[in-house]
């Protein structure tokens, strides 16, 4: 997969190129602890490679230099004794199918004796300043050799919106990777639907949550994002991360949630009830946001443009908020003036893939981008209601509901990754009662 990803990204390039990528460094959590590890999406993409301080360098049609370099940390017996055992260049070659590699202490020497065999140079600057000084201090020592023959590359490019661009559309071993991810989380939101109940802390549907992820394989921390366990008015603060308070009989409880398979994300957002069954105006809420989500769902199909998605959803939420008493107005007025956007907040959609919130443009040439089979987007619509808001029915203070599942765009009807995880009232309520197996709990004495 990997290689067909630097193939693919070696086909945008000319003869006489070149193009540096620079992995992620560790970094330090507090003191001599680091956090843990990740992977650069983009760097990701092109090599696989699952270790610190990687670089890698393709090169295009260039006498005597080698079309793709993957610069990895030497083997070292002394350090992986306590940090965890290195690939090394042979290594890199054997188990990534790289076809040439060295130490990374051999990158600068390598990529300054390519460079006046360079034409073009692609190289993302502002990103890691020391790749950015490398480069323009390479570039500046062989100006001053000109009249030795060197020329220096005459154009430098950005490599992003290529490599961006390439990571929107999913192949089928892509795909694969995203609906083990989105399997995954569905088995996790299930089983917090089932374990919530009055008293119930939302740090514990949270370390649910996460068990589950690592217990069924998902990398690193197991999220590809934190997770937002948002109970009650929580809800209503749309990135609420704290996931410290008991959930209250009466209230539901907001989950959006997802794990990382082998890097790859899911996002997943579902709303319950603390106690298991929806409450009148609750189900008022969910169900309009659950019409919305359903009908934009059914919209994501080749053709159609990005941004009517929100457009179609943002209708069936205005729809909902007339029928409940919130907007007193027609749905085309308040479409026409924006009233609806004080409930409904953010956007309807966005890419997702080696990073949640996924590279790729939304528009071209200013016109919103039609959908292609390939791409994958959320589909999320949502109704907040603060608890503050006098200007609503008083029933409705203080919930908060968004649903979202992870759309596949195909040649014909969409596919919901995230199709796994309930989603009508009676299949939450149903969720919410089932029997299912919890972690254990800790009976030692005085804990």
């Amino acid at each position: 997969m990997f290689r067909r990803h630097r193939q693919a990204f070696l086909d945008h390039m000319e003869d006489g190129d070149i193009a540096l990528f620079q992995g992620a460094s560790l970094m330090v959590r507090n003191h001599d602890v680091d956090f843990p590890f990740r992977q650069q999406s983009g760097f990701w993409y092109l090599t696989g490679l699952p270790e610190a301080e990687g670089a890698l360098m393709l090169a295009k049609g260039i006498e005597g230099v080698a079309e793709e370099t993957l610069f990895v940390l030497p083997r070292d017996p002394a350090k992986e004794t306590w940090h965890g055992r290195r690939l090394g260049p042979e290594g890199a070659m054997d188990k990534l199918g790289f076809l040439n590699a060295h130490e990374n202490d051999e990158f600068h020497d390598v990529v300054q004796a390519a460079l006046p065999k360079a034409k073009r140079v692609w190289c993302r600057l502002g990103d890691q300043p020391e790749l950015d000084d490398f480069l323009l201090s390479g570039l500046a020592a062989i100006r001053k050799q000109t009249r030795l023959g060197l020329t220096p590359p005459s154009t430098i490019l950005d490599p992003g919106p290529v490599l961006d661009e390439l990571r929107l559309f999913k192949s089928d071993d892509e795909l694969k990777l995203m609906r083990r991810a989105a399997a995954v989380s569905a088995e996790a939101h299930m089983l917090a639907m089932s374990q919530c109940n009055p008293g119930f802390y939302e740090h514990q549907l949270e370390a649910l949550l996460h068990f589950t992820f690592r217990n069924h394989g998902c990398n690193d921390a197991g999220w590809a994002y934190p997770s937002i366990v948002a109970s009650g008015e929580n809800a209503c603060i749309l990135h609420y991360t704290e996931n410290n308070q008991a959930c209250r009989d009466g209230d539901l409880v907001l989950i959006d949630a997802g794990g990382e398979f082998q890097h790859y994300a899911a996002d997943i957002t579902r709303c319950f009830p603390v106690n298991g069954t929806f409450s009148p105006a609750q189900r008022d809420v969910y169900q309009a946001v659950l019409d919305a989500q359903v009908a934009a769902v059914d919209a994501v199909r080749a053709g159609t443009p990005f941004h009517d998605i929100h457009g179609l959803a943002s209708r069936k939420l205005c729809e909902g908020l007339v029928s409940m008493g919130v907007i007193k107005t027609s749905v085309e007025e308040a479409l026409e003036t924006g009233s609806f956007q004080k409930w409904t907040i953010h956007n309807t959609s966005h890419w997702i893939g080696l990073d949640v919130h996924d590279c790729g443009a939304y528009r071209i040439d200013g016109a919103s981008r039609p959908l292609e089979p390939g791409m994958v987007l959320t589909v999320e619509p949502g109704l907040y209601f603060s608890p503050d808001d006098e200007s609503i029915p008083s029933e409705l203070r203080g919930i908060g509901v968004r649903i979202e599942d992870d759309i596949h765009v195909t040649g014909g009807t969409p596919e919901n990754l995230t199709v796994a995880t309930p989603k009508s009232v009676a299949d939450v309520e149903q969720a919410c009662a089932a029997e299912r197996v919890a972690p254990p709990t800790l009976e030692s004495a005085g804990i």
